[in-house]
């Protein structure tokens, strides 16, 4: 198997040459065969195509796969993520990178609990065959087979935009009365001391076939998430803008998560959104629902960082994410020796800000009051390279596909002084960061 390697004659200029990065990046998404992977974090975006070396984590085994056929099979242990870090470190090919996903299930496998042994992977990586990089207005081509440079070349140089239309309109007001219930059941949970925080969740069906490419260029251009991605890995399509991450690890082991919780909508209007910005930072349930997320995470840094490292780097400021705003910390540390990227994941999926607290019973009680199993929403869309980094974003603000079916799916956080009412509205006002941006694959009639 030829190796990797960065391919520096191949270059395509400044950032200027490529124009309109978000377009470039789907139009190469748009033009490529699945599997494919893009992922873009602040203009800086790398994109994956092809297999040449696959890991899929299941509830039972674990499975190494080239060229698209298994090459090993072994049991699912006490810590599936070190499984999978033991076996990336074995991949044949230089300087790698893994591009995938994770699902929300995979929580039940960390923490413990019962769950169904079904056909599905918890968490599907590639290596990728041919590969795009762009940062620092310089764009680098790899590839396993040289003759795939120009084609790479070429694409990125000639394909044209997706079309980025006329978005699609839908409603998310339904169904309304089932999601009220199943928030005043949790209340009563909370109330009762059997939890502290759950994140509940409903789905709302997209009518009709959705151009996936276009829709996220146009939706990258009308949010300002965190990270963006796009991609195709068969049991899951997907194009999403998350408004933050589960969790960052650089090569020299700085780990961080950027819990986000405590939401008001945005209008587009400067005064009405700075009142509301300022009526966020007074409410006495969002701030509580945000400190007791930022708790949760510096606990869960301390035991896999070294002593005194963790700290608060930022602390309820407010981001803005697409149709809504949202109070924001960051907490940090430093991994102590013989803690990886892997260890860091585990430790903190799911996110506690899409999940609850305590986790575990979080976990459970999602499972009874939402009818669907979540897959890859509030899960996790990541990169993991060989230099020890991992970046993982977490799936929220995203439009799903699978089986000819197309939907959007969003929470709220519910705490003790939660209304049913509020936590309604508080889905709707995320839903449109995405739902305001679908755009039908075929043109509709007198359009």
């Amino acid at each position: 198997m030829t190796h990797l390697s960065r391919r520096p004659g191949y270059r395509v200029g400044s950032s200027a040459a490529l124009g309109d990065s978000s377009a470039v990046a789907a139009a190469l998404a748009s033009g490529s065969t699945p599997p494919f992977v893009l992922y873009e974090h602040a203009g800086r975006w790398a994109f994956g195509s092809g297999a040449a070396f696959e890991l899929l984590l299941f509830a039972d085994r674990i499975e190494t796969r080239s060229g698209g056929s298994a090459d090993r099979t072994v049991p699912t242990g006490p810590e599936p993520l070190q499984q999978m870090a033991d076996l990336l470190a074995d991949c044949p090919l230089d300087e790698w990178r893994a591009y995938g996903w994770a699902g929300f299930e995979l929580s039940y496998l960390l923490h413990g609990l019962p769950q169904p042994v079904g056909p599905e992977p918890l968490l599907h990586l590639i290596v990728p065959e041919r590969e795009v990089r762009r940062e620092d207005n310089e764009t680098i081509l790899r590839a396993l087979d040289p003759q795939d440079l120009p084609g790479l070349r070429a694409l990125l140089a000639e394909a044209p935009d997706p079309v980025a239309g006329e978005a699609a309109e839908l409603y998310e007001g339904e169904p309304a009365e089932q999601y009220r219930k199943s928030v005043a059941a949790a209340i009563e949970d909370i109330r009762a001391h059997r939890l502290q925080k759950v994140i509940l969740s409903r789905v709302v069906p997209v009518p009709g076939e959705i151009d996936l490419a276009a829709t996220y260029l146009l939706g990258r251009r009308g949010n300002t998430p965190a990270r963006s991605f796009l991609l195709d890995l068969g049991v899951h399509r997907a194009a999403g803008f998350s408004p933050e991450t589960v969790v960052e690890v650089d090569p020299q082991g700085r780990v961080s998560t950027q819990p986000l919780a405590g939401t008001r909508s945005r209008s587009g209007d400067e005064q009405v959104d700075r009142a509301r910005r300022e009526e966020l930072l007074g409410d006495p349930k969002e701030i509580f629902e945000h400190a007791v997320s930022v708790k949760a995470a510096c606990e869960e840094l301390h035991p896999i960082c070294e002593p005194d490292s963790v700290t608060v780097n930022e602390f309820m400021t407010v981001r803005e994410r697409g149709s809504v705003q949202h109070l924001a910390s960051r907490v940090g540390g430093r991994l102590a020796p013989g803690r990886n990227a892997w260890h860091a994941l585990a430790t903190l999926f799911p996110a506690v800000t899409a999940s609850g607290l305590p986790k575990a019973p979080a976990c459970e009680a999602i499972r009874k009051y939402e009818s669907t199993s979540r897959g890859l929403y509030s899960g996790a869309v990541l990169t993991v390279d060989a230099d020890g980094s991992l970046d993982a974003a977490l799936v929220l603000r995203t439009v799903f596909q699978r089986d000819g079916q197309t939907w959007l799916r969003a929470g709220a956080g519910i705490v003790e002084h939660s209304t049913p009412e509020r936590e309604f509205e508080e889905t709707c006002e995320k839903l449109r960061s995405t739902s305001r941006f679908l755009v039908p694959a075929t043109p509709r009639a007198g359009s």
